[in-house]
């Protein structure tokens, strides 16, 4: 994970924008994942604890474009959330 913070913009089913920070990215089984938080900036970035944070697999579109798409299976979901959570606990040391 680098220091400087990356911001992407998502739209959901409703047009309704919503900025997110790229907290992480990470390769868990060949594929690779994104950690974002909403941009909020009530949210102290020095917490330890994050109260909503979304996990999206990067693919590449028929463009080589990258592409998040949300994860459906909650066994892929647990193993990104399990890496993710020791690669903090291996920075922190």
């Amino acid at each position: 994970m680098s220091d400087e913070m990356d911001i992407i913009l998502l739209y959901d089913e409703n047009d309704n924008e919503t900025e997110f920070e790229v907290v992480a990215t990470l390769e868990v089984d060949e594929n690779e994942y994104a950690i974002l938080l909403p941009r909020d900036d009530t949210r102290d970035p020095e917490a330890e604890e994050v109260d909503e944070a979304y996990v999206l697999r990067i693919e590449q579109d028929e463009n080589g474009e990258d592409i998040l798409i949300g994860i459906d299976d909650e066994e892929e979901l647990n193993t990104v959330i399990e890496a993710y959570e020791e690669l903090v606990k291996e920075e922190s040391n």
